[in-house]
């Protein structure tokens, strides 16, 4: 397999070598900038502006004597614009590069002082809500009022086309299997722990959130849905800067997400770092109703529950890294990354059973209660070597991942008669520590090739060990006596070898990028056996071909309306633990197992877009998914067995539309919506699963520039009634309001009220269950008022950009702590 893989790599370095120094028909510009005094205007930026769209081809930073230039420029009309904080800037008039002018040498260009501007300057840009690109739309987050003082949760969910079910999982245009990445990695997180993950992540961290159906080669193939890719800031302005949020929620109980970004550089050093503090708590009123039914069909029972869970703790997350730019072709960095968590959660219920007449049988009260402990620790190093401009590029990373947990749980159950008389009391005493090791080493090569195309090649090695365990002890006349049948011992080991090629080139109207990427899985687990449970063990290996390929056609001179086709194959791998055979209590009459002999799940997705003006996209989807991994609900003897399993077959056709207008230069509106339509099919426990459903979602943001620094926000989204597989959901929504005030240059204060009218609750029915009918109502805290201060220090100068990739992939989303 890896002769295989090196073979793929080693055509990819052959291309290079062979066409990296073919000539292609290309101009050249070059000039010089001078401040007021005639003195070099060196860390001035300069750009070069495409005439026919005002689209930016071309920056750099003005060099130490003033100078810049550009090469390999495309024949074209074209403008330069000079930026300098405290300067006016500078646009020149329009020059041409064509066959009588391949070398265009500008006059000096002087910038002078901006004597309107405040003694403290501030540079910034107004970014859309939504930007469109070939391969991703691009989430801008500070772009919405009511992201301030929130969740990277709560941002996801305010994200279009992106939806999240009672349980924690993330759908993207109505489909699950999206792959969660932060910087380039993923997360290795799944469900409720995905879910309280992000939640201790504030939304000060991000700038933007990138979506991607059908993701490019160089990404890892898993995630059948796609890549929701989250970025977090960093600063490289010159100089010491410090930015720090301070936010507080107040919902039924009060939380606060805090942070402070900073960076300090000088000279070919770049140190910036991200320090939060969360303080969690919030609530989950849960009611749960099961009815059971004989043969016939009448019914023999039910059985109705509700659960009030409280779930508090604090957590810190922490980025703390540096670049050292050792020349202006090489940069070497390294980046490490920690987060501590004490989650704590209570969970109060009643249970009420009644016999076939409807009469009350007896009733349980339970009481339940788990305390955790979570350190994720990080290390990357990256390099980065340009052989020179606008040339070969080679790109390194070397990462190594901790996942450390420990959750210690207590269940405590009373069951009485229809006299209140006690019949029984159980307890059962839990503790699950675990450990994740995950090694990753990646490097990727880009050259120029032949007659503009653009060649991109790479290879990844990963390596993760898990180590799971689960000790319960029933508690029994005072003496704990261990419970063979959910305590367990699994070890588990993945290696991961992939190489990519991927080619683009742009025509004079027409994009085109397409890519191969291979992988080879080789996966082994062991299940520990006990007194009463024997060993077992699996070994699976096998290679997956994942092509993609887009093409982007302007239907006019100018681009205002374009065309675009893209296709993609993607894998979803199990997450390590929903491999793993442990039966885990959630109540006296619940219970998670995992499956050892769940598949990878494969797809293939279609797209078909128009795209007018970058201002509104309109988008036909088709996916086709194979053993759809997802969770299943099965009924035996009146207990609710919660687990993963793969779907044989699932078709998605959806239609998207986004759509963003400036009625005026106060008012501006954003609108995104979906139609899908969902059909599976597969075995099941109760014979064939076979459901279809046709569903809508859609999304309004209106925002309001008003005068002295005011700024107001409304947006809302709604969600109508959808299946998935067993379960039907209920529609829902949520209408928010929001407020900022620029307070200083260095300050802004934003005020939202979310979810106003508390209607974004979780509710629906479970079908497909033995001779049982299931439905329940999730109401939660999702109605807030939130307060956020955020302040700059430093050289207020807007200039955010992400980290470079780490090279840990697909690994880190597949973790559930």
């Amino acid at each position: 397999m890896m002769k295989l893989i090196m073979t793929f790599w080693a055509i990819g370095l052959c291309l290079a070598s062979n066409f990296v120094n073919a000539q292609t028909i290309s101009g050249k510009i070059m000039g010089k900038v001078v401040d007021e005094n005639g003195h070099p205007a060196y860390g001035a930026t300069a750009s070069l502006i495409r005439i026919t769209d005002s689209i930016t081809v071309k920056y750099e930073l003005v060099a130490a004597d003033g100078s810049f230039n550009f090469d390999a420029v495309k024949y074209g009309g074209y403008r330069i614009l000079i930026l300098s904080v405290g300067k006016v800037p500078y646009k020149s008039d329009r020059f041409e590069v064509d066959a009588q002018h391949l070398v265009t040498q500008l006059p000096v260009i002087a910038i002078h002082p901006d004597i309107k501007a405040l003694q403290e300057v501030v540079i910034t840009s107004k970014k859309p809500f939504l930007e469109h690109k070939i391969d991703r739309t691009v989430v801008n987050v500070d772009a919405l009022i009511s992201n301030a003082g929130t969740t990277v949760l709560e941002v996801l969910e305010k994200s279009p086309g992106v939806s999240i079910d009672q349980g924690g999982a993330i759908s993207f245009h109505g489909k699950s299997g999206v792959a969660i990445y932060i910087d380039d990695k993923p997360t290795y997180l799944s469900g409720n722990d995905l879910e309280n993950y992000l939640r201790s992540m504030p939304s000060s961290m991000l700038s933007q959130i990138e979506l991607m159906t059908n993701p490019p080669a160089k990404y890892d193939a898993a995630g059948t849905a796609g890549i929701i890719n989250i970025k977090t800031k960093k600063s490289k302005i010159k100089g010491f800067n410090l930015g720090i949020s301070l936010g507080l929620r107040q919902s039924r109980y009060t939380a606060t997400n805090n942070s402070m970004d900073f960076n300090y550089r000088k000279d070919k050093v770049n140190v910036f770092g991200i320090f939060a503090y969360t303080l969690t708590n919030s609530f989950n009123d849960v009611d749960i109703n099961r009815q059971y039914f004989y043969n016939a069909g009448q019914p023999s029972g039910a059985f109705s529950q509700n659960s009030y869970i409280r779930r508090n703790g604090s957590g810190y997350n922490a980025k703390l890294g540096m670049d050292i730019y050792a020349s202006e072709k090489t940069t070497v960095g390294v980046l490490f990354n920690g987060i501590i968590r004490s989650p704590q959660s209570s969970n109060n219920s009643k249970g009420q059973l009644f016999n076939a007449a409807g009469q009350p049988d007896s009733s349980v009260i339970s009481q339940n209660n788990e305390h955790g402990k979570l350190k994720n620790g990080s290390a990357n190093v990256n390099y980065k070597h340009t052989f020179k401009k606008d040339g070969p590029e080679i790109t390194a990373n070397l990462d190594y991942l901790s996942f450390v947990t420990n959750n210690d749980q207590l269940f405590l159950n009373q069951n009485y008669n229809t006299a209140g008389a006690l019949l029984s009391n159980d307890q059962l005493n839990g503790s699950l520590p675990a450990a994740i090791h995950i090694y990753a080493a990646k490097a990727d090569y880009s050259a120029p090739i032949v007659s503009g195309w653009k060649l991109e090649s790479g290879v990844k090695s990963s390596y993760t060990s898990t180590d799971n365990q689960a000790n319960y002890f029933n508690t029994v006349a005072g003496s704990a006596i261990p419970d063979y049948d959910k305590t367990n011992h699994f070890l588990y080991k993945e290696a991961i070898n992939a190489a990519y090629l991927n080619l683009n080139k742009d025509f004079k109207r027409l994009s085109i990028q397409a890519g191969l990427r291979l992988e080879n899985t080789d996966s082994r687990g062991h299940q520990l056996g006990n007194a009463q449970k024997p060993d077992s063990a699996f070994n699976r290996n096998y290679t997956g071909i994942f092509p993609t390929l887009y093409f982007l056609y302007k239907l006019d001179t100018l681009g205002n309306h374009q065309l675009k086709l893209t296709y993609g194959r993607r894998i979803e791998r199990p997450y390590y633990q929903d491999l793993n055979p442990f039966i885990s209590p959630l109540d006296k009459y619940t219970y998670y197992i995992g499956n050892p002999y769940l598949l990878p799940s494969y797809s293939g997705n279609f797209e078909l877009g128009y795209i007018y003006k970058d201002r509104i996209t309109v988008t036909l989807n088709y996916m086709d998914i194979s053993d759809r991994v997802t969770e299943t609900i099965e009924i035996r003897n009146g207990y609710y067995y919660d687990r993963p399993g793969n779907i044989g077959s699932t078709k998605v056709y959806d239609l998207n539309v986004d759509a963003g207008f400036d009625p005026a230069t106060w008012f501006s509106l954003q609108l995104s919506g979906d139609v899908w339509q969902i059909r599976e099919k597969s075995d099941f426990y109760t014979g064939t699963l076979n459901t279809h459903s046709t569903n809508f979602s859609g999304q309004a943001v209106l925002m309001f520039k008003l005068k002295k620094g005011w700024n107001l926000q409304t947006d809302g989204k709604y969600q109508s009634k959808q299946t998935d597989s067993q379960f039907a959901l209920a529609a829902k929504g949520r209408f928010n309001v929001a407020a900022s005030k620029v307070l200083s240059p260095r300050a802004t204060l934003k005020l939202s009220i979310n979810d106003v009218l508390n209607t974004n609750i979780n509710s629906g029915a479970i079908g497909n269950l033995y001779q049982t009918k299931a439905s329940f109502r999730t109401l939660s805290d999702t109605r807030a008022v939130l307060l956020t201060l955020s302040m700059r220090f430093g050289k207020s100068v807007a200039g955010q950009r992400k980290h470079n990739q780490t090279g840990a992939g697909e690994e880190f989303d597949r973790v559930k702590n």
